[in-house]
């Protein structure tokens, strides 16, 4: 699950009340996307993320945040294509924290699992979303020739819906994410 308190009712509060059902949902991952926020209005959010889903297997994520990420002891951070090294940020972070990398290119992924220090890339757009106007969709080719390209764990992601997701199985990735299926729906099944 990848967040977007703009398109839920209520703000901050119903961030966090999603984010606990999605623990409860059993989503493995959430990253905490909310790009406008001020760093320590974003760090106040993680926290409470992180309260909400604890006792769970679900994990928060901090969007290319590291700093807000360690202070607000999320469990990870997932960093932009064009963010500072993993290696960098793994060299930082505790033990058990998770670092992913957005990858547009099966060639970005060689370099980002060259680079060391990633437990996951997620690729996209696989398929044309409103989260990214105007960007092409890749599509299901361009997401198993990245999975091919490394040994980590893919996940696709942009226009991830109820009948793009089972399109998926084909390409070899370990799952998927998505923000809209998250935000707008019920919990995807499965």
């Amino acid at each position: 699950m990848i967040t977007d308190r703009h398109r839920l009712t209520g703000g901050e509060d119903a961030l966090v009340q999603r984010v606990a059902a999605a623990a409860k949902a059993g989503v493995d991952l959430v990253q905490v996307r909310e790009r406008d926020m001020q760093p320590r209005d974003l760090s106040r959010v993680v926290a409470r993320c992180v309260a909400a889903v604890h006792n769970t297997r679900t994990r928060i994520l901090v969007n290319d945040r590291l700093d807000v990420a360690l202070t607000a002891g999320a469990h990870g951070v997932h960093l932009r294509g064009d963010s500072i090294p993993a290696s960098r940020a793994r060299s930082l972070a505790p033990i058990g924290f998770l670092i992913g990398r957005s990858v547009h290119t099966a060639a970005e992924a060689v370099i980002a699992h060259a680079d060391g220090g990633l437990d996951y890339l997620l690729f996209g757009a696989v398929f044309t979303t409103t989260s990214k106007p105007g960007q092409p969709a890749a599509g299901l080719e361009a997401l198993a020739d990245v999975v091919r390209a490394t040994p980590l764990p893919v996940l696709g992601v942009g226009g991830i819906s109820s009948d793009t997701a089972p399109q998926l199985v084909g390409t070899g990735c370990a799952g998927y994410a998505a923000i809209g299926w998250f935000a707008d729906g019920d919990f995807p099944k499965g």
